[in-house]
């Protein structure tokens, strides 16, 4: 079958497709990308995969730019003879569907978190309720990614319960993300470094890291706060010179953007994300897959990734204070109890999220799309 995969960026595709893509492609597929254009569109295409530009414009809400990409969408799916499209983020999503109408295109959809419109709700809400609603309707099979949002969409009518299914996340690749070995006898560093991984923005509870941060390195406790993620939109984030001075006041060491951040977590002893809301983050299931106990806000997506008490903690969204606490709970704990949590985390992986689960389920879909052709 001809499958198209469309996202908004050839990074994600990249970084988070190319195992189901390789998947896709032993199973007798025939599989490009439409994506927006990035650096990573020729990584794929050196690694050969067909990648075909597509003109995406990120938050960009401007009628006429947006409705060139579903036309181009269009021509591209009519061009290459698309069958089946798998369609990621919520512009891939609405615009492969609305690009497939009265093609005889498949869409397996993948509803990876429910985007701003639903996290602000605004006047637009609404509006995006009724797309979503339009567009899924005539989806084949809409993935999600936690419990929370399936139950949202259903409950808004937006999908059938037959029509739809939840699986654990991306996954995450357990045999490229393993816990580090640290050489017997190797001196530990008396200071406890977390690390927090994201996009740059206020919603992924940045504000929330950077206080909990003051408050406790000023109290002197032995814990370094690390920070990877791009600066991509100051609009909905801090500025480059505002995450610059919190490097050089010392609140947080920022280490920019990371293509592979397995040394980063190799060298953290836990990972944090106090976000708003979330599909289920990449970087909380790459930590525990690393063996890094899990210190989270109990909102839909990230409380998905932790037992608490167990593996971690769960935090109350929006609040410092508690992430503090948590944090001083952290500290406070014995370095075999620390190490017991990272193990819990590994094991959570294998149980729940391993990437093969999410493969099977594609290829299961693909399986019943085409007996019903």
């Amino acid at each position: 079958m001809k499958l198209a995969l469309v996202t908004n960026t050839a990074w994600y595709a990249y970084n988070f497709r190319r195992n189901l893509m390789q998947a896709l492609r032993g199973a007798g597929h025939d599989v490009i990308v439409l994506a927006g254009p990035d650096a990573y569109a020729d990584r794929l295409r050196d690694q050969g995969w067909p990648v075909h530009d597509i003109a995406f414009t990120g938050s960009g809400t401007h009628p006429v730019r947006e409705a060139a990409t579903v036309l181009a969408l269009r021509r591209a799916l009519r061009r290459h003879g698309v069958q089946a499209v798998l369609s990621y983020t919520p512009k891939g999503n609405l615009y492969a569907a609305l690009a497939g109408v009265g093609l005889r295109v498949a869409q397996i959809v993948n509803v990876s978190g429910l985007g701003r419109a639903f996290v602000q709700r605004s006047g637009i809400t609404p509006a995006v309720e009724r797309l979503y609603r339009w567009c899924l309707a005539r989806a084949h099979q809409v993935f999600f990614q936690n419990e929370d949002d399936q139950r949202e969409f259903e409950r808004l009518g937006i999908v059938e319960r037959g029509q739809s299914l939840r699986l654990p996340g991306s996954g995450v690749d357990l045999q490229h993300f393993v816990p580090a070995v640290r050489p017997a006898g190797a001196a530990r560093s008396p200071e406890i470094r977390v690390l927090m991984v994201a996009r740059l923005l206020w919603e992924k509870g940045l504000a929330e890291y950077i206080e909990a941060a003051r408050t406790l390195r000023a109290e002197g406790l032995p814990l370094r706060f690390a920070l990877i993620g791009a600066v991509d939109e100051p609009a909905r984030g801090p500025t480059r010179s505002q995450i610059d001075e919190w490097h050089a006041d010392g609140v947080i060491e920022y280490l920019g953007f990371a293509d592979d951040i397995r040394p980063y977590l190799s060298a953290a002893d836990g990972i944090v994300l106090p976000s708003y809301r979330e599909g289920v983050p990449r970087s909380l299931l790459e930590g525990a897959a690393m063996g890094l106990p899990v210190i989270a806000t109990a909102v839909p997506g990230c409380r998905d990734c932790v037992v608490d008490g167990r593996n971690g903690w769960l935090v109350r969204p929006r609040e410092s204070a508690d992430l503090a606490d948590k944090l001083r709970a952290f500290v406070a704990l014995p370095e075999p109890q620390r190490a017991a949590m990272g193990h819990a985390s590994r094991q959570l992986m294998r149980e729940r999220f391993d990437e093969r689960i999410v493969i099977a389920a594609y290829l299961d879909a693909l399986r019943a799309l085409d007996t019903a052709r």
